[in-house]
This record gives C-alpha cells, structure tokens and sequence, in this order.
C-alpha cells in the first residue's frame, strides 16, 4: 500500500484552522468547520478517556484552553464532553464526534496520542470508530508501538510516524532511554512499515527523512509551519505542509 494522492495534494491545518483571535480554538468544532471551508485536510489529536472513548484534544490535562484541570485519562467521555473551552461555549468531540461533522468533505489526519506504556485502547476504539466512516482518513503518531497497533488494527489505513533529529528535550525525559534510541532515525520501520513520515520543520533536511523520501517513495509531511521561512523550508525539503496562524 502506498500513502494516498490526496495526503500531499493540499495543505493540512494543524488541529483544524484555528484563530485564537477569532475565538476559533484549536480541536474544537469550529476549527474543523474553518478547514471545511477553506478546503483544507485536518489534523487532529486524540487522546483516550477513562471509559476506552477517543477524545479530540491534544494535551492529556485540562486548563491550557479549557475550563477545569486534570487528567483525560481520569475521566469519562461524558465527563470531558461536558468540558468548555475558555471564552467560548463550545465543547470537547469524540472522534465519533469529529467524524460525524466532517463527513468526508476534507481528509483527517488523525494523531494517535501516547503515554509510552505499551497501552492500545486508543487505536483499538479508532479502529472501532473508522469502520464506519467513509471519509478519507490517515493515522499517524510518535509512538512507533503505537504505528505498529496501527499496522495490526487497521493495515489498510494508511499510517505515518511523526518524527524529530532528536529527542534530548525535557519533554521527552518521561521515557526509557531505550525508548528514545528506538525512535531514532526511524530505524523502528521495517516492524511499523510506515506510509508516510511527518517531520519538525526545524529539523530538515535530516538524513532519515531523506532516505525515506528519495530511497523509498514515502511523502513527507512537515509540521508545523507558521512563518516565511518555514515554508520557504519546508517547499524546498518536504511535500506537504501541517501549518498553522496563516492561510496558505
């Protein structure tokens, strides 16, 4: 299987097309809606909830743009859909949500969150919840464990490994150091056999993204390009931009 014509064919606009000034937060409805209209692919987050649901939302707490604080993971979907984000009225999707109000019009680009602990729930309910749509729809993540469930749930959706140089940030300090060797140079993908590779902006060009752009055919996809020479970047090394706080 090869990644899909259309993955490269438009621009994707990171957790929907999102204007803060606007009041259109990033996740929420109204942003999907925005990419709608502008035609433009939508890459989401998905993060799991207490009752095994796929909740629209890139951070794994509450408070950064929505009323409350705590864990996801420590509440039901019924919980976090009664979640409101600030200064708005609007609330948290499911993916189901989310499926049901694009409805195939633009393609999804789905970002499997991960907590590095080996759990699937997640990609098992997405895979649950894309047998009944229609629409264009790709799966992607950091996790490498979590491209191979991708594999092995669903192996005729095409899926991606999001990928960086390096992982020495204080983000990353939560894993293994086994962990983050494993996730370098992308030399977990004869087991994930990824589609297409999602790479920071600020780190092309990179020799693994090369290879598997120029040795092996796959598009890649770089993220996330805000400014003028990001995409000046990004169109001299990549084949598609995630980008955000302008309209392409």
């Amino acid at each position: 299987m090869r990644a899909p014509n259309w993955l490269t064919a438009r621009p994707v606009a990171h957790r929907g097309l999102h204007d803060f000034a606007r009041g259109i937060i990033e996740n929420m409805p109204a942003a999907a809606l925005a990419a709608i209209s502008g035609n433009f692919s939508i890459e989401c987050d998905i993060q799991l909830a207490a009752d095994g649901e796929a909740m629209v939302h890139h951070d794994d707490t509450l408070g950064r743009l929505t009323a409350g604080s705590g864990a996801l993971l420590g509440m039901t979907a019924a919980e976090l859909k009664a979640i409101r984000f600030k200064d708005t009225p609007e609330r948290m999707m499911s993916l189901a949500d989310l499926c049901a109000l694009v409805d195939g019009r633009v393609p999804l680009v789905i970002e499997v969150k991960s907590h590095f602990d080996g759990d699937r729930k997640l990609v098992a309910r997405m895979a649950e919840v894309l047998t009944g749509y229609k629409g264009p729809a790709v799966g992607m993540s950091f996790d490498p464990d979590q491209v191979l469930a991708l594999r092995e749930r669903m192996p005729l959706l095409p899926r991606g490994i999001i990928a960086q140089r390096n992982y020495d940030e204080d983000y990353w300090s939560k894993l293994w150091p086994e962990q983050r060797r494993g996730m370098l140079h992308l030399r977990h993908a004869w087991r994930t056999r990824p589609h297409f590779v999602a790479f920071w902006v600020e780190e092309l060009p990179a020799p693994a993204p090369w290879i598997a752009r120029n040795l092996f055919g796959l598009p890649l996809l770089t993220w996330t390009v805000r400014t003028p020479e990001q995409r000046e970047r990004a169109a001299r090394y990549a084949d598609q931009i995630i980008f955000e706080g302008f309209r392409p």
